[in-house]
């Protein structure tokens, strides 16, 4: 008799006398022997199937935690009786939940209108999250479904919810003409879900939503926005963002700055530089700029960011600088970072009387790895602030080693 095939007698045995922990434990082991192939293949399914629905049952939830990858492995069978469950508003809520999970995992259009039906029906939060995440699992198939759900005001969000978790090109026609729902979280969950569509209407809805009176739906069409630097020409984007650096709410207008700085051009640098320059401008705002320079990988974010500390003695803004100088990755930008930091030691800069300045400048100069540093960041051994010297060590032993071992 091979492995499965005692498994099977021995979880038989265990069922009759009612040791239901070894029976779990059967079903367990059988699962790790078949690999992905289909429990039916090795015994009685309907048998298999009743255990593990009284197991499910009758379980805690760590326990129907590890019953329901069972049912996976059972195939269609097990779906009338998860449907019958489902039905069963006398059941606990906990073990419905497990019921809309396994049906979203068995990924069968059998599930469908159910899992539709709970949406309407149900108050529970948890059992309506699980069941929009189970018809997002089936797919392409329920899109229909789901769109009928649209028409009411009461289902709308999850019936959106659904089809941005679906994310197919299908799901476009429905969801665009919500982008001017009266409902903001229905406007904001629209636009989370068609913000990586390449479609050319789809960007025009994206735009058009950079205006939306509510401030976390104006948020959310600059953040997509920010992530189609491909698009930024052929639509403008920098100049429909920009007016989003003066956005009445804050966080409008730091994510602006964020999405200016993946625009990767000049025209981006210099609206972002220009606000920077600003005395209305809050600090929060200017030190978004300043990591969106550093971000944007061309050399005028770099220049932009030598011109604010050129005339710039606020600690805070130039220790942010700093570090943004030091994180540069491409070597010719590198260059102009490491003569940037190494004029500030040697003029010197106002802030450098900082002990925290100077280590950060020691720090970005051993990150940048210049060796034109070398002599720059020696002198820094000699400075009176051991912790400074301690990162001018740090930074030597990349830029030259001996030095470093030295001291």
């Amino acid at each position: 008799m091979d492995r499965i095939s005692q498994l099977v007698l021995r979880g038989e045995k265990a069922w009759d006398t009612g040791d239901y922990l070894s029976v779990q434990q059967c079903l367990q082991q059988l699962i790790s022997l078949v690999g992905t192939q289909s429990l039916g293949k090795f015994g009685d399914r309907e048998k298999l199937l009743d255990w593990a629905v009284f197991l499910l049952e009758a379980g805690d939830f760590q326990q129907r935690w590890e019953i329901a990858k069972i049912f996976g492995r059972l195939g269609e069978i097990a779906i009338p009786r998860l449907l019958v469950l489902l039905a069963d508003e006398e059941a606990e809520e906990e073990l419905r939940w497990y019921g809309v999970r396994i049906l979203g995992e068995l990924k069968s259009p059998q599930a469908i209108a159910p899992l539709i039906e709970l949406l309407q029906t149900s108050e529970d939060e948890d059992l309506q999250l699980m069941a929009t995440n189970a018809l997002a699992q089936i797919g392409e198939s329920a899109i229909p479904a789901i769109a009928q759900l649209l028409a009411s005001p009461a289902t709308r969000l999850q019936a959106v919810r659904c089809l941005s978790y679906i994310h197919h090109h299908q799901t476009i026609d429905y969801l665009l003409p919500l982008i001017q729902d009266e409902d903001a979280f229905v406007r904001l969950t629209v636009i989370e879900a068609l913000g990586s569509f390449q479609e050319p209407r789809v960007i025009t809805a994206l735009v058009e939503a950079l205006t939306d009176p509510v401030a976390t739906v104006r948020k959310e069409a600059v953040t997509a926005l920010g992530y189609r630097p491909d698009l930024r020409d052929s639509h403008h984007l920098c100049q429909h963002l920009q007016p989003r650096l003066f956005d009445v709410n804050l966080e409008v207008c730091c994510a602006a700055a964020i999405a200016l700085g993946r625009m990767g051009c000049d025209t981006a640098n210099q609206y972002l530089y220009n606000v920077f320059q600003s005395d209305h401008t809050p600090k929060r705002l200017q030190l978004e700029i300043i990591r969106s320079l550093s971000w944007s990988g061309i050399i005028s974010g770099v220049r932009y960011l030598e011109k604010i500390i050129h005339n710039c003695c606020e600690i805070t803004l130039c220790q942010e600088i700093i570090t943004c100088l030091g994180r540069i990755s491409h070597p010719s930008l590198q260059i102009k970072a490491t003569e940037i930091l190494q004029e500030m030691l040697q003029k010197p800069h106002p802030s450098t009387h900082n002990t925290e300045i100077r280590w950060a400048i020691a720090f970005s100069l051993g990150q940048l790895a210049q060796t034109s540093a070398i002599d720059a960041v020696t002198k820094l051994l000699e400075d009176q602030e051991e912790i400074v010297r301690i990162h001018a060590i740090a930074a030597l032993k990349r830029l030259a080693p001996k030095i470093a071992s030295q001291n």
